[in-house]
C-alpha cells in the first residue's frame, strides 16, 4: 500500500474517532472501535485490557531487543471556545479538524500504520504497537498499569505532537497542595495572625527560588503557584490560606529530592499528590536517536509532559502536528502532516 492510501485510510480512521466522545476514563467506545478496526481491516491480533490495546508484531523472539509503538487514545474536555463541533470532523483546506486531531489522534492512526506495514518484514528487533488509555490524567489504569503484561520492552518511541522532531527529554511534574497557618481573628481589631500573610512568604519563595541544576535541553526546574484559597468572609482574619503549585522538573532531579529542598525552604505545610511522574531522558547516542539524526532529525527537550514519565526503560517522543495546537479549541491536523509522518517513521525504523 502506497503511503498515499496509508494516509487516506488514517485520516478516515481519525475521522471515526473523532466523532466519539473519549476523554480520559471515557475511552471505552473509542477502544472498541479501534479494536474492531485492527482486527477486521487490518487483520491485526489484538490485546486489550480496560481501553488499553496493542498488538504484537508476529515472530516475538525474546532474544532481540523490543521496540514500542505508543500513542494514547484519550483527549481532555474540548474548552468553550471552540467554533465549531469538536466531535464532528471537518476536512477544510488540508486540515482535518476535530478533538483529539492533533492531540493524540493523528500519531495514533500514523504508528497504526507503520506497524502494520512493519510487521510483515523482516526486522532485526521485535515490534509492539500500544494505545494506551488515561494519557492526560496520568491515570492508573493507562500505560502504568498495562505495561506489565507486554513482553519486556528495550526501547519505546511515543506519538505525541512534536512536528516530527526528536523529543530526547521531557520536564516531569510533581503538584503541592501547600497549606499555611494562622489564627482567626476579627479583622476590626489588631487580633489574630493572617494565614494569607503567612503565605505570601512562601509565594514569594516560589516564585523567586532558582535551582542550582540547569539542563542543556530542559533548563531550569519550573514552579508555579496555579491556584490559591483562603478566607470565610470580609471581617475575618483567616486562619488558613492553601495553594497549588506546580512544579515542572528536569532530568537533574527527582521529585522526592525537590520536594525534600521545599520542605526546608518553607514555614507552610507541603504535600505531594505524587512523585512518580519525574523527567524522562535518552542518551542522544542511542541508536534510534542517531538514526533520526542521521535523516535530518534536530533533538529537543520538551516542557510537556506525556506518558514517557511512566516507563522504566528508553523512550523518546515524536509525531505529527504541533504541540502548540493541543488542548486548544478548533484543534486540527494537516492530512500532509500525517503523510509526511508514515513516510519519515517508516525511513527511521
Amino acid at each position: 500500500m502506497s503511503t498515499e492510501a496509508l494516509t487516506k485510510q488514517a485520516i478516515e480512521l481519525l475521522s471515526r474517532l473523532i466523532t466519539i466522545p473519549r476523554t480520559s476514563r471515557n475511552e471505552a467506545e473509542a477502544s472498541s472501535l479501534l479494536k474492531s478496526f485492527m482486527e477486521q481491516e487490518c487483520k491485526l491480533p489484538t490485546q486489550a485490557d480496560g481501553c488499553n490495546l496493542w498488538s504484537v508484531a508476529p515472530n516475538y523472539d525474546p532474544n532481540r531487543p523490543t521496540l514500542l509503538l505508543n500513542a494514547h487514545i484519550d483527549t481532555v474536555k474540548p474548552v468553550d471556545a471552540w467554533s465549531r463541533n469538536p466531535f464532528c470532523p471537518v476536512l477544510e483546506d488540508g486540515k482535518l479538524y476535530g478533538l483529539g486531531s492533533n492531540d493524540d489522534g493523528a500519531s495514533l492512526v500514523s504508528l497504526l500504520q507503520v506497524f502494520r506495514v512493519l510487521r510483515e518484514q523482516q526486522l532485526p528487533f521485535n515490534l509492539i504497537y500500544l494505545v494506551s488509555a488515561e494519557e492526560e490524567v496520568s491515570g492508573k489504569n493507562g500505560i502504568e498499569h498495562v505495561l506489565p503484561m507486554l513482553p519486556h520492552i528495550d526501547i519505546a518511541l511515543v506519538g505525541e505532537p512534536t512536528g516530527m522532531q526528536p523529543a530526547i527529554a521531557e520536564k516531569g511534574l510533581m503538584v503541592l497542595d501547600v497549606t499555611a497557618h494562622g489564627k482567626a481573628g476579627h479583622a476590626a481589631r489588631n487580633e489574630g495572625d493572617n494565614a494569607i500573610y503567612r503565605a505570601i512568604k512562601d509565594i514569594q519563595w516560589f516564585q523567586t527560588y532558582r535551582w542550582e541544576k540547569e539542563s542543556e535541553l530542559l533548563g531550569p526546574v519550573k514552579m508555579s503557584v496555579t491556584i490559591i484559597n483562603a478566607g470565610t468572609q470580609h471581617n475575618v482574619v483567616p486562619d488558613k490560606c492553601t495553594f497549588t503549585v506546580d512544579v515542572r522538573s528536569n532530568e537533574l532531579y527527582t521529585n522526592q529530592k525537590l520536594y525534600e529542598q521545599i520542605c526546608q525552604h518553607v514555614e507552610s505545610d507541603v504535600q505531594a499528590r505524587s512523585f512518580r511522574l519525574n523527567s524522562s531522558s535518552i542518551e542522544l547516542t542511542h541508536p534510534l536517536v542517531q538514526r533520526i539524526i542521521q535523516l535530518g532529525g534536530k533533538p529537543f527537550g520538551s516542557p510537556t509532559l506525556s506518558d514517557q514519565a511512566l516507563m522504566p526503560f528508553p523512550s523518546l517522543k515524536m509525531g505529527p502536528g504541533q504541540s502548540s495546537r493541543s488542548h486548544t479549541a478548533d484543534e486540527y491536523i494537516e492530512v500532509k502532516e500525517i503523510e509526511e509522518a508514515i513516510d519519515f517513521y517508516l525511513k527511521v525504523l
